[in-house]
């Protein structure tokens, strides 16, 4: 689903190696596309990334609680 703001499109200028350009175009592959999907690749990891370092403390607190005390209905549980 695409959203409201990727709809809107922009030209932009890139280098790319001839050899890669010329193979990419006789394989009909499309630059955009590969482009467009490349970078919401890396974005999403660098917001992962992020995520992840702004939320370090509070994770290992909860893992720590967790090694602690177990999780919520370990006790409800039949082994």
């Amino acid at each position: 689903m695409a959203s409201p703001l990727r709809t809107r499109k922009r030209a932009v200028n890139v280098s790319v190696s001839a050899d890669l350009l010329d193979s990419a175009r006789s394989r009909g592959i499309n630059l955009s596309a590969i482009l467009e999907a490349a970078l919401e690749l890396q974005l999403r990891t660098q917001r992962r990334e992020e995520w992840l370092a702004a939320n370090a403390a509070g994770i290992d607190a909860y893992n720590r609680d967790v090694d602690e005390h177990g999780v919520f209905g370990d006790s409800l549980r039949e082994f």
